[in-house]
């Protein structure tokens, strides 16, 4: 992606380049072992259009780097590789299976006078092995998350059939991988909670518990409102994952018009006294179609400890959305589809406009938002809550932050320094910008603020953040 930056040079643009995906492959250095076999390690490569002795040079520079590391630090093998032009990422998520993506640094052309070539400068710094690292490691979550293991796959069916696994769900995912876009939320992979009321929330559980006794199949269900979550039975680092599958790719593929209350003509379906807008997001588009299949997408979840293959039921009705897991080995038919959507569909209708008014109430009862001196990200790692008022916007696509890019690699390089200690800690900075950026780690919970205050002291900047810290977080952080 090209992004033209406003600096002037000799009357000519500068061209910005942000980081782009050079080449990505997995493979097992056990499947080649002697000369000559190098080709049978590589079990995926993108670009696949490369030529095969380089594919087999490149998966040998990898394997030499990490076998050279292992020589200092046998525990811990290589993470990253920096050069002037890239960066390599290793990761190594089953023994002996290796992913690699490699990113080429942002880097600014600059126009030369007299005619002579353009100077290119690369900026090898501003990319943050934190941040691409953990994309990484979702890039195998994601696998995972719709095919299992690579050990299963080989086990099921050999070299071929995971050859085959890795082709299909890689070939398209790497195209929603948009690496400018990745900032400090891809470091948490965190979980956006929907604020809600004691009366709403029980309602939801009672929602949950009656469609689980009545569709006794059901074996975890997940309630989300607005793209934020309310509900989830199942283990947490399942949901997490499953969660960013449904708020990066499978909710905006069906995004609509917002539906403000139970009057809206999208869907007038009486069922009773109730009107019935709710739909599959995945399964059948329409259940009056003759011709409807009745598949569901798959996924495996608990791969740790047992191992669980269950469909993936997405039902939605306005804003709100649930998501029904059952066994894969139950066969789902046009009868039960039919018995879920008469279920769900008027019930989900009715939850979905008590929880917009609800939210709206207490939207009038706190008052007209001000535009605030301050923006921020927190994270808990216990229950993985997320929240920033840094993002517009985040989808697959698309990163739309409020705030300057060199912003967000300063909150980039103050959660490094968090990483490296056990210990609570605050940091201070003051950007080159007038910009102050704040960051405290206490307890298991993280939190940024930046401050837009050109003339404030630190004494100044230290008391908003307290004032913040008593208004939004209930005085969380103990560090004063």
């Amino acid at each position: 992606m090209l992004m033209i930056s406003p600096r002037m040079a000799s009357g000519m643009q500068e061209k910005q380049y942000t980081p782009s995906l050079l080449s990505f492959f997995i493979y097992n250095p056990k499947f080649g072992p002697r000369e000559g076999e190098e080709e049978k390690k590589i079990l995926f490569y993108h670009p696949s259009e490369v030529e095969k002795n380089e594919k087999i040079r490149n998966v040998g520079l990898c394997e030499a780097i990490v076998q050279f590391t292992r020589t200092f630090c046998p525990t811990k093998p290589a993470k990253s590789l920096h050069t002037q032009k890239n960066r390599q990422f290793f990761h190594e998520p089953e023994e002996n299976f290796w992913m690699v993506m490699v990113v080429r640094n942002p880097m600014i052309e600059k126009p030369s006078k007299d005619g002579k070539p353009a100077t290119i400068e690369y900026q090898e710094e501003e990319i943050l092995d934190s941040v691409y690292g953990a994309v990484l490691r979702q890039c195998y979550s994601m696998y995972k998350l719709f095919n299992g293991t690579f050990s299963r796959a080989f086990e099921a069916g050999g070299v071929e059939l995971l050859r085959q696994k890795l082709e299909k769900f890689f070939y398209r995912y790497l195209q929603t991988l948009h690496l400018q876009s990745c900032d400090l939320l891809d470091v948490f992979g965190g979980i956006s909670f929907f604020p809600l009321d004691k009366m709403t929330y029980l309602k939801i559980q009672s929602f949950v518990n009656r469609v689980e006794e009545s569709l006794s199949l059901v074996k975890y269900t997940a309630f989300l409102y607005n793209d934020q979550l309310i509900w989830s039975g199942l283990e947490q680092d399942d949901m997490r994952i499953l969660y960013k599958y449904l708020t990066t790719s499978l909710f905006p593929r069906h995004t609509e018009p917002e539906l403000a209350g139970r009057d809206s003509p999208l869907r007038p379906e009486v069922a009773g006294n109730l009107l019935h807008y709710g739909r599959f997001l995945t399964g059948p588009a329409n259940l009056k179609d003759p011709e409807a299949k009745f598949r569901f997408p798959r996924i495996f979840v608990n791969t740790e400890d047992s191992y669980e293959e269950l469909h993936l039921i997405v039902y939605k009705a306005m804003s709100a959305a649930v998501c029904f897991m059952i066994n894969a080995s139950v066969e789902l038919t046009r009868e039960f589809c039919e018995q879920l959507d008469a279920l769900v569909g008027p019930q989900l209708t009715l939850l979905a406009s008590d929880i917009c008014e609800q939210y709206n109430i207490n939207r009038r009862i706190s008052g007209p938002e001000k535009e605030p001196q301050f923006k921020f990200i927190y994270f808990n790692h216990m229950n993985l809550a997320e929240k920033s008022t840094i993002h517009m916007r985040k989808t697959a696509s698309v990163s739309l932050t409020s705030v300057h890019p060199d912003l967000m690699k300063i909150l980039g390089d103050i959660n490094c320094d968090f990483a490296r200690v056990d210990e609570d800690e605050e940091i201070i900075v003051k950007a080159m910008t007038d910009y102050w950026v704040v960051g405290k780690k206490s307890d298991q919970r993280e939190l940024y603020v930046i401050l837009n205050q050109k003339n404030a002291n630190l004494i100044e900047v230290n008391e908003e953040v307290k004032r913040l810290c008593a208004t939004q977080f209930n005085n969380i952080f103990f560090l004063d």
